[in-house]
């Protein structure tokens, strides 16, 4: 794929899952990859740097994306070892199900700061290097369960729906400076979905066959805006 040919994306939640795929695509089509992976349990809970650095051809970073200073982090080290920074995959969750009647505040908040809070942080923090190089790439990782609802998961649904809101924005704000902003919603086997779908399921949802669908809107040829890419593949 010519059009991420040397340039320079922070990938984060890329120590794993999806996010591993869609890092070592990048990197085998020629791009220079930030792996962002704090390291911690699904929950959210705890954190290490072996999920970052074991991502493929990239630097490791272990900033949290919850809180805009650490967030912001990932800019620098991608200028400090590349000199640019051209886009940014916005993957990184974590999940606090329970029915509404037992959803805690905790919980809600928590969702909502890595998934929503979060994604805005990181594309925050590199929107003004988009804007002075008059080029950028943003892709947030959205889900079904925010476009049709799942029960037990109001505050991911809430915050992934929350997500379309924020790169419909982002998409206008962005069109003159040569920034487009995309979502994907995808289909596969991480530990994210790991007790949601039946293994035999499971087993046929390979991420590497969804990583190309974030390739595309990553590179120099894509023109869409605004768009969000419903993205899965079953072997056999």
């Amino acid at each position: 794929m010519p059009g991420v040919q040397d340039k320079v994306v922070s990938v984060t939640g890329a120590g794993g899952g999806l996010d591993r795929a869609y890092a070592r695509f990048l990197a085998g089509n020629g791009a220079l990859v930030v792996v962002n992976d704090l390291g911690g349990a699904r929950d959210g809970t705890g954190s290490g740097t072996g999920m970052a650095d074991e991502g493929g051809r990239a630097i490791g970073d272990y900033s949290a994306v919850a809180t805009p200073e650490r967030a912001g982090e990932m800019v620098p080290a991608a200028i400090e070892h590349f000199g640019a920074v051209h886009g940014v995959v916005n993957n990184a969750g974590i999940l606090r199900d329970g029915g509404v009647h037992k959803m805690t505040a905790p919980a809600w908040q928590a969702v909502l700061k890595v998934h929503l809070y979060g994604w805005f942080y990181v594309s925050w923090a590199a929107w003004p290097c988009f804007r002075e190089q008059r080029f950028g790439r943003v892709v947030v990782a959205t889900s079904t369960s925010g476009l049709y609802g799942n029960f037990g998961q109001a505050n991911y649904g809430a915050a992934k729906l929350a997500l379309v809101g924020l790169i419909n924005t982002l998409a206008i704000e962005g069109a003159r400076y040569g920034i487009t902003v995309n979502a994907i919603a995808p289909l596969a086997a991480t530990r994210i979905s790991a007790d949601i779908a039946r293994q035999d399921v499971l087993d046929r949802l390979d991420p590497a066959q969804v990583a190309p669908a974030v390739g595309y809107p990553m590179s120099e040829e894509n023109q869409d805006r605004g768009s969000v890419f419903v993205v899965g593949w079953c072997s056999g």
